[in-house]
């Protein structure tokens, strides 16, 4: 089997040549890559997503803030008014937006989380596949398959662009998670290889040029938010995909046009927070209240 495969055509044109699926390509290849067993690339998923699951279940019923006092209340005020006022889309929206947000409060809790692809989108993959694990009630070795395709994604995509804010913009963090996270979705709705990649290129080429401007240097605002939208993000382009919509441009030349825009992208849109929402009235005043908070902190 050819074990380098670095772009999305060599990846589909693998998947026809063994006739095998996107996961099982993967965790052969991981299995070579790392001298491991493929049961061994399986259960270090597994353990992953054991992590997801329990950051989740540890968001949902938490309301510590984080230690900036900005975030860490928002999956609850989301439980509660689902308490009182179901969502106009159903529980399965509930659930991704409430799992989303519930992961990223953990990570700003500075609690255990599985970045995928980093931690400042780590939200988008778990809350996506886990939402649909149990919707559809899949069994331990269905989600496992599930999340190594999703892993694909990201690893096809990191072969060319750096997964950092601060070399691609956000585009490149919650863009790249977002189609990780469509891919996995296709993958349990039972699509096949090809809409699969189609997924992930709808994702991304639908969020070209996110910015990363985070207040104050955090990964709070709009980190936590952003990840809830960019997982509906993911299920949007896995509905178009189910239906035969194709993205006309390839996979392969979205992350070409991926990557331009980053490199044409000012370096104050790129986690420096020297731009964007960092700079608006607002921003600039929380960043001198925290940076007030801290300093007196520091002094006594």
């Amino acid at each position: 089997m050819e074990y380098s495969i670095n772009t999305f055509e060599k990846l589909l044109n693998t998947c026809k040549k063994e006739n095998k699926k996107i996961y099982e390509i993967m965790q052969e290849k991981e299995a070579y890559d790392f001298e491991k067993s493929v049961q061994d690339v399986r259960n270090k998923t597994e353990n992953i997503l054991i992590a997801m699951k329990q950051a989740i279940n540890r968001g949902l019923k938490s309301k510590e803030k984080s230690s900036s006092g900005l975030c860490g209340d928002d999956c609850n005020k989301l439980i509660e008014k689902y308490k009182k006022h179901k969502s106009l889309f159903g529980e399965l929206f509930e659930k991704i937006v409430s799992y989303a947000i519930a992961t990223m409060e953990e990570n700003l809790r500075m609690n255990k989380i599985a970045a995928c692809p980093t931690a400042g989108s780590c939200g988008i993959v778990p809350a996506v596949i886990i939402s649909l694990s149990e919707k559809y009630k899949l069994d331990k070795e269905e989600e496992i398959n599930a999340l190594i395709t999703a892993g694909t994604i990201g690893y096809v995509f990191s072969a060319k662009i750096p997964m950092a804010g601060a070399v691609g913009g956000c585009q490149t963090e919650c863009g790249a998670a977002s189609a990780m996270a469509a891919a996995g979705a296709v993958y349990i709705m039972g699509g096949n290889e090809k809409q699969i990649i189609n997924a992930a290129a709808l994702a991304l080429k639908n969020i070209l040029g996110l910015t990363c401007d985070p207040v104050s240097g955090l990964v709070e605002i709009p980190c936590v938010k952003r990840n809830a939208f960019l997982a509906i993000h993911a299920i949007t382009a896995a509905e178009l995909t189910m239906a035969n919509i194709e993205s006309k441009i390839p996979a392969d030349e979205i992350i070409d046009a991926m990557l331009q825009t980053g490199q044409l992208m000012s370096p104050l849109l790129k986690e420096t927070s020297q731009g964007g929402l960092a700079l608006t009235k607002s921003g600039i005043l929380i960043n001198r209240e925290l940076s007030n908070k801290y300093s007196v902190t520091e002094g006594t």
